[in-house]
């Protein structure tokens, strides 16, 4: 049986997809994507083509993305292409040039398939719009190295999912020799991608360097691996259902929360059960120790989810996991006569003070105003688009994005960045910088000392 009948088979038998769902094939111009092309095509199924291009290697990219158009406009299948300057969002989000590329075009690709949804007006099922990818057995085997090398719980011993949301790789049983073959078999060109030697990347070592020196060792590692895959998957699967009834009975909804009781979770004494009820919420492994110490905190101590807007609090008996997803109108004035005012992300401490220092404070946690300056009530709320001010030091306006933008803040701390103005002034980015409108100068007579306690403060 050759390669093209054994993949029609295996889409068969797995039930994968069919040929009147909606697919989309990625196409990078790679030996791994033009086979899956050609093997859909050969196969009856209808699709398109997408490409991104990642504009990481100047002409290089450029002539993949032209590849990918003639080798659609040659199967008459439509190609859709879309453009990113990968390097300059992975600055802006403080993420690796790898992260940043996979999480550009796993987004892309899920517009593409709720914009696929909506045209199709509830006549297509989510599971029939897919965009296929073409990882293969050697992908698995390399992932599943990084993942034990880099520490992993169990899941992450069964390397690649065959479907995650609505991306499906068909290719996972197959090795790169047995798709080289196919393609010098039916004469099929193919880009070559310059990066995969370079010895920057992580899975590039793994290929080039970790695989053939083991090989040596090991002439069967290759078969090992894939064996592994498959019996950490049907290990993993096995233990999901022993996981499920502990989850329903220690991760209790209470309205819009969660509430895990302290008492019953210390009976099992199990980190690995703490962190399969906690990693649907965004917290990851190294969160667990955190958790782990909270079962000792007093009521009140909490932490924070890395990727979602979830927090666990230390209430009473129970560790509590709350929804804290930022809101935009979240404001609260405050009276001049006020001393003290707590928002959720700590609280400030105001004073009064007739005293001028010669000296300002610089601390980002303070800010020294000049009283007669302001007009009460003063409004502290979230920043939001269109916001600016005048940045202490400079004299001309600067909006409130760019601001923190150049101080290179990921998506999540900008989310958390409050204001404090005045008539519609902005008089202080809280843990940042005041704005020079409102700083001590010799003619005052009486400052606002304002101290801010809790969250964090980054200079810049």
């Amino acid at each position: 049986m050759n390669l093209g009948e054994r993949f029609l088979q295996h889409i068969r038998s797995e039930d994968l997809f069919h040929s009147d769902h909606r697919l989309f094939i990625a196409v990078s111009g790679g030996l791994d994507s033009v086979v899956l092309a050609h093997l859909c095509f050969n196969a009856g199924y209808r699709f398109s083509l997408v490409h991104c291009n990642f504009r990481l290697r100047g002409e290089e990219s450029d002539a993949d993305e032209v590849f990918v158009r003639e080798l659609g406009e040659s199967l008459g299948l439509p190609v859709l292409v879309q453009s990113f300057d990968t390097a300059a969002f992975a600055r802006a989000e403080r993420m690796s040039i790898q992260e940043a590329a996979r999480l550009l075009r796993y987004n892309w690709w899920e517009e593409l398939v709720q914009e696929e949804l909506w045209q199709a007006a509830g006549s297509l099922h989510p599971d029939h719009v897919q965009v296929l990818t073409a990882h293969h057995a050697d992908d698995n085997a390399e992932t599943l190295l990084m993942h034990f090398c880099r520490g992993t719980g169990l899941r992450g011993l069964t390397g690649i999912p065959v479907r995650y949301g609505s991306v499906c790789r068909p290719l996972l049983p197959f090795t790169r020799e047995e798709l080289k073959h196919y393609a010098t078999e039916h004469g099929l060109l193919y880009r070559e991608d310059s990066s995969n030697a370079s010895a920057r990347y992580t899975r590039n070592v793994i290929r080039n360097q970790v695989l053939p020196l083991l090989r040596t060792q090991y002439p069967q590692v290759d078969a090992n691996l894939q064996d592994n895959i498959r019996r950490f998957t049907d290990i993993e699967a096995l233990y999901q259902l022993t996981l499920e009834p502990l989850k329903k009975k220690l991760l209790r909804p209470r309205g819009a929360e969660w509430v895990i009781p302290v008492a019953l979770l210390r009976q099992y004494n199990n980190k690995a059960l703490v962190y399969e009820l906690i990693r649907s919420f965004g917290f990851g492994e190294k969160q667990v120790e955190e958790v782990w110490k909270l079962l000792e905190a007093p009521s009140g101590r909490f932490i924070e989810s890395p990727r979602l807007h979830y927090r666990i609090i230390r209430h009473r008996n129970g560790l509590v996991i709350s929804p804290a997803a930022p809101d935009a109108g979240a404001s609260r004035p405050i009276n001049e006569n006020e001393q003290e005012v707590y928002f959720e992300h700590g609280s400030l401490v105001l004073c009064n003070q007739a005293a001028v220092p010669a000296q300002p404070d610089a601390s980002p946690r303070r800010a020294q105003l000049d009283a007669r300056q302001l007009r009460y009530p003063l409004l502290l709320r979230r920043w939001k688009a269109g916001d600016y001010f005048y940045p202490l030091g400079m004299r001309k306006k600067k909006k409130v994005a760019r601001f923190l933008i150049n101080l290179k803040l990921s998506r999540s701390e900008k989310e958390h960045v409050w204001v404090l103005e005045s008539e519609h002034r902005i008089v202080w980015v809280i843990g940042y910088r005041i704005d020079d409108r409102f700083k001590l100068t010799p003619a005052t007579k009486q400052l606002l000392d304002i101290t801010w306690t809790g969250g964090t403060a980054v200079t810049g």
